[in-house]
């Protein structure tokens, strides 16, 4: 972890880490104590092209890494656009001086790695209300009032609350950490078994317990809800949708579907259908009307779907005399296995290196892992 954060952010400034146990309210918590010192301001576009740079040069084919990264610019840009808004300058002017850009990017990629590390892209994420605080907080543009204006415009389509304390306990980093590995904001605990409780311990002392709990538990309550967005295209090139279906799948989409139909007078088009979280739909219906000009998309909010228990695994392969690690994805419904499927990605690296067809490598990474399950 602090190896991570210290290949980048020191490239933004000194940095210092010290991660231990504190009391807070009488309650030990952990407590990461990351001091940094900027070298100076950088604007948001440079702090990106800094970041891929940084990737490519310490980690060019980390998968772990690669989905850090990708999460934390999502971060990046959800802060960029707030601040934006509240100061009246582009993306290209922007620049980070009021969270700190070497602090900013140890706090964001620092978190965005620790949720990958610990497979929480896997899991279902809740989130109470948000406590923004109350009063007010001084910035270098002046005295302002808390919630700060960054911190509302990241929080428009979340809960929040004014909490017990009078000062700043929401800031736009953590925000922004929030909404963008938030699966479903909750007014209260959903129903939840064998917990484990976690504590990160806040920097300031204060009456109430001034830590965040995390709870990583289990549910029997087998269902998710989504919303289903739709419109009929007829006016697009091949190569736009392409276009439009990365981006939805970059921007939150949990699936994309682009399927061929006839439309009225007999002409050729395509229904775009994309499944979103509820809390990114909005989000998606403006992507979606601004890259393909259409004038409405249909919503159908809060459908219910029945969801299989899910879990990744690794299985060790040895192809060509090497030894290979393969993702796969697995499907149970009352411990009965309905989907075991390799992830294409690696599949893909493998039969670049080996050149073994695609449809091969699957067949024999299948029958091999499906000879390790009836062995066990």
């Amino acid at each position: 972890m602090k190896k991570v954060i210290n290949t980048y952010a020191t490239k933004f400034g000194d940095i210092e880490i010290e991660i231990n146990k504190k009391s807070k309210s009488g309650v030990i918590s952990t407590y990461a104590n990351i001091q940094t010192t900027d070298n100076s301001p950088r604007h948001y576009t440079e702090i990106i092209k800094k970041i891929d740079e940084i990737t490519e040069e310490n980690y060019p084919n980390n998968t772990l890494i690669s989905k850090t990264i990708k999460l934390s610019k999502k971060i990046f840009k959800t802060i960029a656009q707030a601040e934006s808004k509240v100061h009246g300058k582009t993306l290209d002017e922007l620049h980070f001086h009021e969270v700190g850009c070497a602090d900013a990017v140890a706090d964001i990629i620092g978190a965005s790695y620790a949720y990958h590390l610990l497979k929480l892209d896997e899991e279902k994420i809740y989130a109470l209300p948000v406590a923004t605080g109350q009063g007010t907080v001084k910035t270098q543009h002046g005295i302002l009032p808390i919630p700060a204006p960054a911190v509302l415009n990241i929080l428009t389509d979340v809960p929040t609350i004014g909490g017990l304390e009078n000062t700043e306990l929401a800031t736009p980093t953590g925000c922004a950490i929030l909404v963008n590995i938030t699966d479903e904001f909750v007014s209260s605990y959903p129903y939840l078994t064998k917990k484990k409780i976690g504590y990160g311990a806040g920097k300031k002392d204060l009456k109430v317990l001034n830590a965040l709990r995390l709870v990583h538990a289990e549910t029997t309550v087998e269902k998710d809800t989504i919303t289903i967005l739709e419109t009929n295209i007829d006016t697009l090139t091949g190569e736009v949708l392409g276009n439009l279906y990365d981006k939805l799948l970059s921007e939150g989409a949990r699936d994309v579907s682009i399927i061929p139909t006839m439309m009225k007078k007999n002409r050729p088009g395509h229904i775009v259908k994309v499944i979103s979280r509820n809390s990114d739909a909005e989000h998606l219906v403006k992507i979606i009307m601004e890259e393909t000009g259409t004038l409405g998309v249909r919503m159908i909010p809060t459908i219910h779907r029945g969801v299989a228990t899910r879990e990744n695994v690794y299985h060790e392969i040895n192809i060509n005399d090497t030894l290979e690690n393969i993702r796969f994805k697995i499907g149970y419904i009352d411990d009965k296995i309905i989907k075991c499927t390799p992830e294409y990605e690696d599949i893909k690296k493998i039969a670049d290196k080996t050149n073994i067809p695609i449809k091969d490598l699957m067949n024999i990474v299948e029958q091999d892992y499906k000879r390790k399950l009836r062995s066990e």
